[in-house]
């Protein structure tokens, strides 16, 4: 059942971005991402400016646990950098380049509608693939 629940909502995440209806079919309206609480039109906005900053995005899920209202997945998006990509650095503009970026994220899952995301990811690794860090050898 979490599989069909997280392919649902990973599709919301790939080009072409579906509505705030398909939205609020997969998320509470507000959702808590990381503890601050984001509209329906947050989370599209967000899935449009992943969906402006790659092309041919694709997810890889690697685990996922289930509970009674938890869905715990580890999972690979990769994806062409061809669009301005904000990041904790600042807006980065197009590379390019193929870029992966892992994460884990813990979704709570309560009437059928995630209502609170703790989202975990790699954002180091993907600056580095980007070059926008390079690593310091010594």
């Amino acid at each position: 059942m979490a599989s069909e629940f997280l392919a649902r909502l990973l599709d919301l995440w790939v080009a072409p971005v579906g509505d705030e209806a398909a939205f609020g079919a997969v998320y509470a309206d507000p959702v808590q991402v990381n503890g601050t609480p984001l509209t329906t039109a947050d989370m599209v906005a967000r899935a449009r400016a992943l969906a402006g900053a790659y092309s041919d995005v694709e997810f890889e899920v690697v685990d996922e646990v289930e509970t009674a209202d938890k869905l715990v997945v580890g999972f690979r998006m990769r994806g062409r950098h061809t669009g301005p990509l904000t990041t904790p650095l600042g807006t980065v503009p197009p590379t390019g380049r193929v870029a992966e970026t892992r994460a884990v994220d813990i979704l709570t899952v309560r009437d059928g509608l995630v209502t609170d995301i703790w989202v975990v990811s790699d954002d180091l690794s993907t600056l580095l693939q980007l070059g926008v860090l390079t690593p310091e050898r010594s």
